[in-house]
């Protein structure tokens, strides 16, 4: 026996709407249904707008979890912080294993970067360890593939989405060696055919596929749009002919290539090959980015003609006809809204392309070629773009944008031919006339990459930014790093990758590239660039008081009040860089905002950044992150009691064989360790340089913070209160 439906949720007098439909049998909003129907879908959701026919390829085709198809959730780290990374803070080239880590993110169908990294070391012996201990203690099973679900299956290639989303449900590739999360879940198929899997991801997220999964969800899910694992698995796919599979294959393929074609801007992408204005022509940068959201705009042409086509290929292969189809293309909404995403790392849709991004990104990319990040042959057609990979791929350590010699690895300093003279330390200074002068280095930059238009390419740079009266100095001292900050933060973590170290008037800065620090860094920019620049501007002083003589007339008292000003910023700047250096031993499997916290005082001219930091420091000092190098290094007394109670510490700091055995049933015990073994142990990782730097460093007053509210506003302006030092002395 047939019930009958009315749909009426979109009408604002429901009383009246009621009276009309039961007056109207035929009407589009009155619908007779089987309630035995209902049963056909998995579920059994109350979906009576839909057509039989519809319900009914639940039965006329396979789910997808049939022929071997696997659709898996995956793991938790329980300590993100601790276990993962951005892909661009680790080092470039390590003896240790950070594998790709898929964990949802923005709606993105066929492709999406895999920008997070996931600890993965001696198999990830210490994360499993950290896993059994934590559920242990908590009287949970101690068993760490409770936490890494599906492990597996884990490296495989596959394809993953966010579980969670305001945005819709969006599959891309998934590439070979990555973990998959427990917000981003993951689909594999027999053997990891590739072809397989991209003929499969077009069926995906095709407009058939979408209707079938959103009729399962019904109000209450779909109002969350939470994309469970159970959800795909039930989902039905037809079976392909492998003309079907190869014309499915190649839209996919084409989807995903035309995707990542726009990612090769992208700095910290895998993709990364030249920044936007250097993938167009164009005699001006305004022209340029015309041409840019040109391509973009014919980027999103072709994909939307490439999900047409797979929409109706899948509609044909599903059998759904004309009006069902009209349906699904319309919509056919369940009646609940789209509830906030409760997914702490989907983010947002890229905003529109503007032009002063692009200039940005330009300038960040000459910074890069600076310090020998990124190949300026790719600009100048020395060098031709290396080939698109494989989907499925494997992640590379760098992106094709970098510079790596003919043994594949990164380059340690220009080789001969090299166009551009990078500093093999990754130190440069904001300060005219020295040799390793940031802003010189960048304007060569342009000169090598735009040739006689550089000046006028420079200049139009500083106008589009309104750098004030067209000093992109003052922009570069004032503006970048806070930028830099943004573009380089994703998924809640912040890694800037070049250092900004300054006075608090940003008058003078050293810049530092994260991929070249070595434990003399800071005894570097001490001993051969704050220690001569300072008695530069100290001789300056004491030139311009003797000019003076015992009546300075207005101006001169004003240029010696400067003056003064910035020998005192010097000498604390000085100060400050002396007395962390003994200390500074940089490791960056530890991430970016550990390496930095120690250094919190020497970003006073960004204090939301600085704010950061203090803060991790503050935990470093309390022991809250003691499975960091850091803190063995600064705290051994502390961090190596700690390993003889927690294996995942003694993993971390290559100390369980002393610490930890494994007895005759395979589970692991503390040994006994004498005293003497233990204070040995903190006495080889102990320094006394570093001990009294440390103190030194915890007993050091709080630093006043450098700058009144005016002075924020002109640094917000890319203004400085300071002109830049004409030179110093190397």
């Amino acid at each position: 026996m047939k019930a009958t439906f009315v749909r009426i949720i979109e009408a604002d007098d429901k009383a009246s709407a009621l009276r009309e439909l039961v007056a109207a049998p035929g009407s589009l909003h009155r619908f007779e249904v089987e309630p035995v129907s209902f049963r056909v879908v998995p579920r059994a959701p109350f979906a009576y707008w839909v057509s039989p026919k519809l319900r009914q390829l639940f039965t006329d085709h396979p789910p997808f979890a049939a022929d071997g198809r696997v659709a898996a959730s995956g793991g938790k780290t329980l300590d993100d912080f601790r276990w993962i990374r951005a892909s661009w803070e680790v080092p470039l080239v390590a003896a240790t294993r950070w594998v790709g880590f898929a964990k949802g993110g923005a709606f993105s169908p066929y492709y999406a970067d895999v920008h997070l990294l996931l600890d993965w070391r001696q198999d990830a012996r210490a994360l499993k360890e950290y896993l059994v201990t934590y559920r242990s203690t908590r009287g949970w099973s101690p068993n760490w593939t409770a936490e890494l679900h599906s492990a597996e299956h884990y490296l495989r290639p596959g394809l993953t989405w966010p579980r969670r989303t305001t945005s819709g449900l969006s599959l891309r590739v998934m590439p070979a060696e990555c973990i998959f999360g427990d917000k981003g879940p993951a689909l594999f198929v027999p053997d990891d055919d590739p072809h397989v899997l991209l003929a499969i991801l077009a069926v995906l997220n095709s407009q058939a596929f979408h209707s079938l999964v959103e009729l399962q969800l019904a109000a209450a899910d779909a109002a969350a749009r939470s994309y469970e694992v159970g959800v795909l698995q039930r989902t039905p796919i037809p079976r392909l002919s492998s003309t079907a599979q190869n014309e499915l294959t190649t839209l996919a393929r084409t989807a995903w290539s035309t995707k990542r074609s726009l990612d090769t801007c992208v700095e910290r992408s895998h993709a990364m090959v030249l920044p936007a204005l250097l993938q167009v022509q164009g005699t001006a940068l305004s022209d340029r980015a015309e041409a840019w959201v040109t391509r973009v705009k014919s980027a999103e042409d072709d994909l939307a003609r490439i999900q047409r086509s797979i929409d109706e290929l899948c509609f044909e292969l599903y059998g759904i006809g004309e009006q069902d189809r009209r349906q699904i293309e319309t919509g056919f909404d369940s009646g609940a809204g789209v509830a906030d995403s409760e997914d702490d790392d989907e983010e947002v849709e890229p905003e529109e392309v503007d032009i002063g991004a692009l200039v940005e990104s330009l300038l960040s990319w000459s910074l890069g070629v600076a310090v020998g990040r990124f190949d300026p042959r790719l600009a100048t057609g020395v060098h031709d773009p290396p080939p698109e990979p494989e989907p499925f791929a494997p992640l590379p350590s760098r992106s094709p944008g970098m510079p790596t010699g003919e043994d594949g690895l990164p380059l340690n300093g220009p080789p001969p031919g090299y166009p551009v003279d990078f500093p093999r330390d990754g130190i440069l200074v904001d300060d005219a006339g020295h040799d390793r002068d940031l802003v010189a280095r960048m304007r060569q930059v342009f000169e090598l990459v735009f040739g006689d238009e550089a000046d006028a390419v420079w200049r139009e740079s500083s106008e589009i930014l309104e750098a004030r009266k067209q000093d992109l100095r003052a922009w570069v001292g004032r503006s970048f790093f806070e930028g830099h900050v943004k573009d380089y933060s994703k998924s809640r973590r912040k890694a800037p990758i070049y250092w900004q170290l300054s006075t608090p008037s940003a008058s003078y800065s050293v810049w530092l590239y994260l991929h070249r620090f070595t434990r003399d860094t800071l005894y570097k920019v001490l001993n051969d660039f704050v220690e001569p620049k300072l008695r530069h501007e100290e001789r300056k002083l004491a030139s311009l008081t003797q000019e003076a003589a015992g009546t300075p007339t207005s101006s001169q008292r004003k240029e010696i009040h400067v003056q003064t000003g910035f020998v005192e910023e010097l000498r604390s700047f000085r100060d400050e860089v002396a007395r962390i250096a003994p200390l500074w031993n940089p490791t960056l499997d530890d991430g970016v905002i550990i390496n930095f916290a120690p250094l919190w005082r020497l970003v006073p001219q960004n204090r939301s950044w600085q704010k950061e930091c203090k803060k991790v420091w503050d935990k470093l000092c309390k022991g809250e992150y003691d499975w960091a190098h850091l803190a063995m290094h600064l705290w051994p007394e502390r961090v190596v009691p700690k390993c003889h109670k927690d294996r995942s510490l003694a993993i971390a700091h290559g100390l369980e064989d002393v610490f930890w055995e494994e007895d005759t049933d395979g589970k692991w015990k503390s040994r006994e360790v004498d005293p003497a073994t233990v204070d040995g142990l903190i006495a080889e990782h102990t320094s006394a340089a570093v001990r009294g730097a440390r103190q030194s460093l915890l007993d050091a007053p709080v630093p006043t913070r450098g700058g009144s509210k005016s002075r924020g506003r002109r640094a917000r302006k890319g203004r400085r209160p300071q002109e830049p030092s004409k030179g110093a002395e190397t």
